[in-house]
């Protein structure tokens, strides 16, 4: 498929995209958008940064604009469900620019703020809710919101929301809704729980799928360096002080973690902000914005907070710890080599973090590349092969360049190499 004229739009969302400068729709969108404009129920799995934000949004808005009728008050016909603020507002947003010349109503309802405004906002009734499910059950406890009316139920990053432990939240959400409607799941992986979870919902649905479940992308060049942990701090300092990291993504498990390396960055004169679940709403987006404008070069983020940082020209991630599922180093990476661009990952593995990193490769099914020579390589060096995912080459280097008065500085592991 070579243009969205080929999927059978409207002429007010034809516009709207051609204004976003949207020509040739994705593989998620070429696949999905005509079943769902059929009405189908679909379960699509693709990664972030694929374009599936679209490939719900634009039939959606279809369906809405030519089966006009009033939003039912205190409630909405279509509900979104996402599992973090952060994506919850980027998909209004969304909705928002797609569906500007159709003249929908729209609401985002999210914790951590306060409720006033969205219980005003659901109290007229809205054509679109997009809703976190902890704040959504609140304000149907409180009798603020009611979802008898639902035409459309969308679950997002559905796998996230099993991670962050809101699968018993969706079931009672979704417990409330019309059983005649068109539901939607999107997920990046496929756990039991979430196949379990997709075939109690849906109803003969088609299936796309535009990755397999657990590959990464495939212009991030992926690497992984092995350093003690009291040396990663100065691995990530030695790091920075390439040019070429100009909007670089760091990873840690922890809130704590987060606030301790922005503080060592801090130190060392590198502009960076934390985001994480213990920041405020507008704290995390205002980290947010500064980090999509340039002003901030280096954004530190948790697993549960980065799920709604959609944010073109990451150059670099870096896992500064290893996560301890495996699936979230696929969403990790996901947020660089966005809009053909290419990307480099870097992980960096202490002694006590291999069984993670044997855990990340046996699902991606590929080892990541050993950068060989660093300033702060642990002693024993590489994982000798056999004790994890297919042993690692230590064939490929970085190229090292050498500053003033000799001293060796980070570059970067070289392009076009053996992957």
């Amino acid at each position: 498929m070579t243009s969205f004229s080929e999927l059978a739009l409207i002429e007010p969302i034809e516009r709207a995209l051609r204004a976003e400068n949207y020509t040739i729709p994705t593989p998620i969108q070429a696949a999905a958008i005509p079943p769902l404009l059929d009405g189908r129920d679909l379960l699509g799995c693709a990664q972030t940064g694929t374009g599936k934000t679209a490939a719900f949004a634009l039939p959606i808005l279809q369906r809405l604009a030519n089966q006009k009728r009033p939003a039912p008050r205190k409630g909405a016909r279509v509900l979104v469900l996402a599992p973090t603020r952060e994506l919850a507002l980027q998909i209004g947003e969304s909705f928002g620019a797609y569906g500007r010349h159709l003249g929908l109503s729209r609401a985002v309802v999210f914790g951590g703020v306060g409720q006033n405004p969205q219980v005003a906002a659901l109290a007229r009734g809205v054509d679109v809710l997009i809703a976190t499910p902890g704040r959504l059950l609140d304000l149907m406890g409180q009798g603020h919101a009611k979802l008898s009316g639902v035409e459309v139920l969308v679950l997002d990053e559905a796998d996230r929301m099993l991670d962050m432990g809101f699968i018993r939240d969706i079931r009672q959400i979704v417990a409330t809704l019309p059983a005649q409607r068109q539901t939607l799941l999107f997920s990046a992986t496929m756990p039991r729980d979430i196949a379990a979870l997709a075939d109690s919902m849906l109803k003969n649905p088609v299936k796309v799928e535009v990755a397999a479940p657990a590959t990464t992308a495939e212009k991030v060049d992926q690497w992984v360096l092995f350093v003690d942990r009291e040396n990663k701090r100065h691995l990530l300092a030695e790091m920075l002080k390439d040019p070429k990291m100009s909007r670089t993504l760091i990873f840690t498990r922890t809130k704590h973690g987060a606030n301790r390396v922005t503080e060592q960055l801090a130190r060392i004169q590198v502009r960076a902000q934390a985001i994480h679940g213990n920041k405020s709403q507008g704290a995390r987006q205002a980290a947010l914005e500064s980090f999509r404008s340039g002003q901030t070069r280096v954004l530190v983020a948790t697993d549960i907070a980065a799920r709604g940082i959609d944010v073109d020209g990451i150059t670099h991630v870096i896992n500064f710890e290893l996560p301890n599922e495996p699936e979230s180093y696929v969403h990790r990476i996901g947020r660089t080599a966005r809009a053909g661009a290419r990307g480099v990952a870097l992980s960096f593995c202490d002694r006590e973090e291999r069984a993670y990193l044997r855990d990340i490769e046996r699902l991606t099914k590929q080892p990541l590349q050993v950068v060989a020579e660093h300033p702060f390589r642990a002693a024993g060096g590489a994982m000798p092969a056999g004790d994890g995912g297919g042993g690692h080459s230590s064939g490929e280097r970085p190229r090292a360049a050498h500053g003033g008065g000799g001293r060796s500085r980070w570059r970067g592991p070289a392009r076009g190499g053996r992957r």
